[in-house]
């Protein structure tokens, strides 16, 4: 990161939040519920899936989970109600699983036993390294009632080949639903690739891998260098198309995605909204130097 980067990065908690918010519509739907189906029913009718997340993460208290819990499954049937090819997407920590696991396990159950009733899956989330074991706990704990429920994985961490190999076994004839990411949680260098081409070559090998195991990939990533070598891999060795799709974020190079579109790939777009967008959108403004430059220059002319 270059210094005027890492300045255009410490000006982000001091962007009031209007011009913050109109950024940040870029990247979410919105914050309410009803703005986020209306994207989802958009990207539909132009050829997409999608997926719905309510931002938030770190709830402390079983109260406030509860309500979360009851957002998501509102938000899973009005996805069956509007027939769209779409599903919930749930942090851990949002059911507060660092507090309470049992409480997590009890939520996720709920929702993922609604989501059945629906015709849809679900997916946990993966967050940062000290959640992951307990995340990775819970799912096979899911997993072992549930398979319509899919799991999160992160490339960059030194551990996650090993975590493929002791995912649960699933039903003769089934899989294991997988979205392979980078990962955007900056790692210690002790336990995480920390350089762009070992996380690049690892989310390789681990996609890799996963297909071995007859597992689904969802191929989360905007780089089309590697997205172009598991292609070449998927032809290769005559993957299922019932055994992948791409996954990309809303409002992150478009125009690359809407290429795989036209060239009839499975392209679901996730799609995050809620109150708590603010962390989230600076998240994603890190990860785009161009437009961060632009919003410091105007806060320093300001």
């Amino acid at each position: 990161m270059g210094i005027f980067h890492q300045l255009a990065v410490a000006t982000l908690p001091l962007i009031p939040r209007p011009v913050m918010r109109k950024l940040a519509g870029r990247y979410i739907a919105g914050e309410t519920l009803e703005e986020a189906l209306g994207r989802l029913q958009q990207l539909h009718a132009e050829g997409f899936s999608g997926v719905l997340d309510l931002l938030g993460e770190d709830v402390q208290g079983e109260s406030e989970a509860r309500t979360v819990l009851a957002e998501y499954k509102l938000g899973a049937t009005k996805i069956a109600e509007l027939g769209l090819d779409a599903y919930v997407s749930v942090k851990p920590t949002h059911f507060c699983m660092q507090k309470d696991g049992d409480l997590a396990f009890e939520l996720y159950d709920d929702l993922i036993s609604h989501c059945a009733k629906l015709g849809q899956r679900m997916r946990v989330e993966m967050e940062d390294h000290p959640t992951t074991d307990d995340t990775l706990a819970l799912f096979t704990r899911l997993r072992a009632k549930h398979n319509n429920v899919g799991l999160v994985m992160q490339s960059r961490l030194f551990r996650n080949p090993a975590d493929i190999e002791a995912l649960p076994t699933p039903e003769p004839g089934g899989h294991i639903d997988i979205r392979m990411v980078k990962g955007i949680y900056l790692e210690p260098a002790e336990i995480a690739h920390t350089r762009p081409d070992p996380i690049r070559k690892a989310f390789i090998e681990q996609c890799i891998s996963l297909w071995s195991s007859g597992h689904f990939v969802a191929i989360a990533t905007h780089d089309d260098g590697m997205a172009q070598t598991l292609l070449a891999h998927i032809a290769r060795e005559n993957i299922p198309r019932e055994l992948y799709e791409f996954e990309v974020l809303l409002g992150v190079r478009e125009s690359l995605w809407r290429g795989w579109s036209k060239k009839d790939l499975t392209v679901r777009v996730y799609v995050p909204y809620g109150p708590e967008w603010r962390a989230y959108s600076q998240r994603r403004l890190r990860k785009n130097p161009e437009m961060l430059r632009n919003v410091a220059l105007a806060m320093f002319r300001k």
